[in-house]
């Protein structure tokens, strides 16, 4: 999926907004697919056993504390609420847990520029429940479910929380004095990447004002400088320096260009608006040449590959009133078959996925629920109730998943 198509899609996502799209749409398109935190299943399997480690060890920080797991979902099993949206129960199947979910507003300021903001709900493992927390603006969990790295409501941030789900303390402040302003943890959870910025990538500038259908309006102003790579288990890191990319236009391109880890924890990478998608980066920042098992897989498609990397998730491939993604050869690119989902979210094991589904009727293709879906099956086994399609407000969430 180009940029175009991305946008073109995320038009209609919002067609329950009341305003006009922004000229900077496609950056808040980007900005909203950067939210679903998706933590991608490793592929080979010395990670499984890394996750188990991380699930006992990440949240003891202070030398000590009770082994608090999400016990709700057991091995393989599915736990689903389709009369809940939001969510107010665990959901989970296989390997995926949906560790939390946030919500968004714009909030205007009075120097008109804007800020969007999100509040995030989080799962507390001991009661298998999601609890409001409104102190961060960015949050990401660890493997395990048990971890989560907060950023405060002020971006950039000059430090990174390390929280215990299970108690809603932050165990360990990490400073980034580089100004933090997004984060993701690697596949093992040893490792936490974190992005900094110049300025805030959430908030719209009015000194970058635009015109838009004769009005001006705020814009977002790329400024990425780098990203600190931690150690979780000490809590120490070095910066390296990673300024954002100028596009063919000259332009800045998105305000949030947050970096991910790669499948194996290997590499980072950070999307690109045009083919090859994606640019990877060795963990000291020097570029890399692309995984061949990652060559064709889409950025903003957060499921990635199967764990044990025979399949990728792939784009929608509906036709006409078809409601499927693509399942795709990851070396090939090739589509293999397809599943009965509107967007592959997360994989619950090798031929399971969190999807989001649509009503029967097909009325409304953003009348949208969490489903799971099967690789070679047309079952849909509804997981949660189904979201409004308005853009702002509590009903209109955005799942964070990890693995168990």
């Amino acid at each position: 999926m180009n940029v175009e198509e991305l946008v073109r899609d995320s038009l209609k996502e919002m067609a329950g907004q009341t305003q006009p799209a922004s000229a900077n749409l496609a950056d808040r398109v980007f900005v909203l697919r950067r939210r679903r935190r998706t933590r991608r299943i490793a592929v080979v399997a010395a990670s499984a056993a890394a996750v188990v480690a991380v699930a006992v060890g990440v949240p003891l920080l202070d030398g000590g504390g009770r082994d608090v797991r999400p016990a709700a979902v057991p091995d393989g099993r599915v736990v689903a609420h389709p009369d809940q949206s939001p969510p107010r129960e665990l959901i989970g199947a296989g390997d995926a847990v949906m560790a939390g979910y946030s919500t968004t507003k714009t909030v205007k300021l009075p120097n008109k520029d804007w800020i969007y903001t999100p509040t995030y709900r989080l799962l507390d493992p001991g009661s298998g429940t999601y609890k409001k927390d409104d102190r961060w603006s960015f949050v990401t969990v660890a493997p395990g479910a048990r971890t989560a790295a907060v950023l405060e409501r002020e971006l950039p941030a000059t430090r990174v929380g390390l929280l215990d789900l299970a108690s809603g303390e932050v165990k360990r402040w990490i400073p980034v004095p580089q100004g933090a302003g997004g984060a993701t943890f690697s596949p093992d959870g040893t490792k936490l990447a974190v992005t900094t910025y110049a300025k805030n990538p959430d908030r719209a500038f009015w000194s970058a004002k635009v015109e838009v259908n004769s009005k001006m309006e705020p814009q977002r102003v790329p400024s990425r400088t780098g990203f600190t790579l931690i150690d979780v288990a000490s809590g120490t890191g070095q910066w390296h320096k990673l300024p954002f990319r100028k596009d063919k236009y000259g332009m800045g391109g998105n305000a949030r260009t947050d970096l991910e880890f790669s499948h194996d924890g290997k590499y980072l990478w950070d999307s690109l608006p045009e083919k090859p998608y994606r640019k990877y980066h060795a963990l000291d920042g020097t570029d890399v040449r692309m995984p061949a098992v990652e060559k064709y897989l889409i950025p903003y498609v957060e499921a990635g590959l199967s764990p044990d990397g025979k399949y990728a998730a792939g784009a929608f491939a509906g036709r006409g009133n078809e409601i499927a993604s693509a399942i795709n050869d990851p070396l090939t690119g090739k589509m293999i078959t397809k599943v009965p989902g509107q967007q592959l979210l997360a994989w619950a094991d090798g031929k399971r996925l969190i999807a989001w589904g649509i009503g029967g009727d097909g009325d409304n293709e953003f009348h949208q629920r969490l489903v799971l879906v099967a690789v070679g099956s047309d079952k849909v086994q509804p997981l949660s109730g189904f979201r409004s399609p308005k853009f702002e407000g509590s009903g209109r969430w955005e799942p964070l998943f990890t693995t168990r």
